[in-house]
């Protein structure tokens, strides 16, 4: 099988775990690294860093992944579509919805794969999640919370915790949910002294009414990775950082405490923590990527749903400068 040529952008924090993906994904072949600022992170080995997105694509790649500042990425994913390159841009899509519209209508036209760097859609315990939710585990879907919180990231230094950190929650309990968000109310702080957000809280609904809650913040001195979605019959509760999934369910024995029973709509069962297979999902993320440009699967992110994910980003901002609720 001919190889896809592939070459990375940026190769700092995020893109030297791309590189050493790229290297190991069967089908691909890396041929070209870019990145103004060299090798920060020596993971060129023998390969020469090049100094921008013009001399990537003039050494002859098929594939390419972005991973620069949010900011750059639509002159490097424009020069790409130009140039008739297939490529995953790092999320969020874009800094603002605009920039968005103007990448993901530049790959639509020229009919080339355009794919957009959500992770977490690759984790082995929400993948597990998502397929025990749709075949009914959990029957209907009442709610959806996430926490994303940690210490500061001194490499983020363009956008704030919402669009860096916030855009996971909000594409993958879309995507868990299988809907979009109907509305949304927000509010972040200024606590760490910088021009951008480091909290946030934010609630809202989807169109098929599940409710859905957002905890992320950069003021935590620990990292939770926390998604639980609750239904009729219990909840299942993805620890991401771990890769972990916990099943709790409703239990079936009378409450015989007439003080509680009058309260609790369900009681206690059993718990369960499954075992998965573990694999790295930035690996999955880059298979995903290229079945895609084969057009073996569409597993990917598309350009589209980042958009999407964007969309209410935007909205979620809009909310916390305004104090009122946004609608989709």
């Amino acid at each position: 099988m001919t190889k896809l040529r592939v070459g990375v952008l940026g190769i700092g924090s995020m893109g030297r775990h791309h590189v050493r993906n790229a290297k190991n994904t069967e089908g691909f072949e890396l041929v070209a690294l870019a990145d103004p600022a060299g090798d920060r992170f020596g993971v060129a080995g023998d390969m020469e860093v090049l100094p921008d997105v013009e001399s990537m694509i003039a050494a002859g790649i098929d594939a390419a992944i972005v991973a620069v500042p949010t900011v750059y990425h639509e002159d490097a994913a424009l020069k790409l579509a130009a140039a008739g390159v297939h490529t995953m841009v790092e999320k969020p899509l874009a800094a603002d919805v605009a920039s968005g519209e103007r990448i993901a209508k530049a790959f639509a036209d020229a009919g080339l794969v355009g794919a957009v760097g959500y992770v977490e859609r690759c984790n082995p315990a929400l993948l597990e999640m998502r397929k025990r939710i749709q075949e009914g585990q959990l029957g209907q879907i009442f709610q959806i919370v996430t926490r994303r919180q940690s210490p500061f990231p001194a490499r983020i230094s363009d956008v704030g915790v919402v669009k860096d950190l916030a855009t996971h929650d909000v594409d993958l309990a879309a995507w868990v949910a299988g809907s979009e968000y109907e509305s949304v109310y927000a509010q972040t702080t200024y606590r760490s002294g910088r021009e951008h957000e480091d909290m946030l809280v934010a609630s809202g609904r989807f169109r098929n009414g599940v409710l859905v809650n957002h905890l992320v913040n950069w003021m935590s001195p620990f990292k939770d990775r926390t998604t639980i979605v609750t239904g009729e019959h219990g909840a299942l509760v993805a620890d991401t950082a771990m890769g972990d999934l916990t099943f709790h369910e409703n239990g079936d024995m009378p409450v015989q405490w007439d003080q509680i029973a009058a309260f609790r709509g369900v009681s206690e069962g059993q718990v369960v923590r499954y075992a998965l297979t573990k694999r790295e999902p930035l690996a999955v993320e880059h298979e995903h990527f290229r079945d895609a440009i084969l057009g073996v699967a569409s597993e990917h992110v598309t350009m589209e749903q980042g958009l999407t994910a964007l969309r209410v980003v935007e909205g979620i901002l809009d909310s916390a400068r305004t104090g009122d609720s946004v609608r989709f």
